[in-house]
């Protein structure tokens, strides 16, 4: 009998401890709060924000629609979600914006005739398969668009790939509030 009572203690106080971690989360999300838990950005927790989408900007966004997104899902790069395609969001650096001249070579991406660094494009990914390069090896970012990639690791599924994108699909610009 008194084992019964103390199974039936710990069933209720690791309830109230479940659901009370659930509410925290919830709450946290609600006000503004986001976790970044792949390698496209430092891993941590962001905080949304009215800033503008400019160089430099951390930023949340819908992947743009296309055969390359539709494949990166089918290929499992890509989480499931709330945006068109049911698609999950990404979280990407903006590395150019309007008027910057952009190239995309074997050796990386270049802005302005800079190379970005870590922006080298990957032939095949972790299981040999073939990766998209976006077709445009040179071009200008026009003012409706960005190209948003990763500046710290270069196997990130970003810009490379798929190309730069339109400002609407930014969803807000995220700010690290703790990153590791």
């Amino acid at each position: 009998m008194k084992i019964k009572l103390i199974l039936r203690k710990i069933t209720v106080v690791t309830a109230i401890a479940g659901l009370s971690v659930t509410a925290l989360g919830l709450l946290f999300y609600v006000a503004g709060g986001r976790v970044n838990t792949t390698k496209s950005i430092p891993v941590g927790l962001y905080w949304t924000s009215s800033k503008p989408v400019e160089k430099g900007a951390y930023v949340l966004l819908c992947p743009p629609p296309g055969e390359v997104i539709a494949e990166a899902k089918r290929r499992g790069y890509l989480t499931t979600g709330v945006c068109p395609g049911k698609l999950g969001y990404m979280m990407k650096k903006v590395l150019a914006a309007k008027d910057d001249a952009v190239a995309i070579t074997d050796a990386g991406v270049t802005v302005n005739s800079t190379m970005l660094p870590l922006s080298a494009p990957m032939a095949m990914d972790k299981f040999g398969r073939p990766l998209p390069r976006y077709q445009h090896t040179n071009f200008t970012i026009s003012d409706n668009e960005v190209l948003v990639m990763s500046d710290v690791n270069g196997k990130s599924f970003d810009g490379r790939y798929f190309g730069p994108i339109l400002r609407s699909q930014i969803k807000t610009v995220i700010v690290p509030v703790f990153t590791w």
